[in-house]
């Protein structure tokens, strides 16, 4: 497994995803298929193997707030695998996405009969938390352009964000979902972006916007960067 640095999870090695694949059962979900709904009973864990899955909590007006974007070799639905749990979240496949799912009794018997792999995998979870609780502290510290170059930084370690060039190509539909990992409104992220394009860090191509990760990296390392003068704050307004 690789190790986790900040702001960047770890993921389940191709030895321990395969072990414990033989202990749960193979989904394919085809593109905005709901997994699984806030509040309804949880049981067990899920792990992505290709595509991605977005974690939405509702807020009102159709609005929502999204604390994590599930990538291959990240886990997600782990409370189903505590005392009486329910879902925390609703979980959506975004773009086709195929997903391994281990019952609660059967991740038991994968801990009992594996334990070395088990620890992998409960490693892997305790990164993916660290990583919440280091989004937490972004809320309260970071401004909106800020939170916005962490979300792009998320987003281009999934290749289906990714153009054949491998730079990350954001378009119209990006947006709310940007929106909802940043916690600010379309006006606040439209001039975030607008500024990362001033900064060189962006390119706007009609509609889309073009980033190339080695310059986002750059301005996330803050290597050569002070991000807090090349990206003076806006006006911030949190979704609600």
């Amino acid at each position: 497994m690789q190790n986790s640095t900040a702001g960047k999870i770890a993921r389940l090695s191709a030895e321990a995803a395969t072990s414990l694949s033989l202990y749960g059962a193979r989904t394919t979900w085809p593109a905005g298929f709901q997994i699984y709904q806030k509040g309804t009973p949880a049981d067990g864990l899920s792990v992505v193997l290709r595509g991605h899955v977005v974690l939405r909590n509702r807020v009102k007006s159709g609005r929502g707030f999204v604390p994590a974007i599930v990538t291959p070799g990240e886990t997600f639905g782990i409370e189903g695998i505590t005392p009486s749990a329910v879902y925390v979240t609703d979980a959506c496949a975004s773009e086709d996405a195929e997903t391994l799912f281990v019952t609660g009794a059967q991740f038991r018997a994968f801990v009992r009969e594996n334990p070395g792999e088990a620890l992998e995998v409960m490693g892997q979870m305790m990164s993916e938390r660290v990583h919440l609780v280091e989004k937490l502290h972004a809320m309260a510290s970071q401004n909106v352009e800020q939170r916005l170059v962490a979300a792009l930084k998320r987003l281009a370690a999934d290749r289906s964000f990714r153009s054949a060039d491998g730079k990350l190509t954001l378009e119209l539909k990006h947006h709310r979902l940007l929106c909802e990992m940043v916690g600010a409104t379309r006006e606040s992220i439209a001039l975030a972006l607008g500024r990362l394009v001033g900064c060189g860090v962006a390119e706007r191509r009609g509609m889309v916007f073009v980033v190339a990760p080695a310059e986002l990296k750059s301005h996330i390392s803050g290597d050569g960067v002070d991000l807090e003068s090349s990206l003076p704050a806006a006006r911030e307004t949190m979704t609600t």
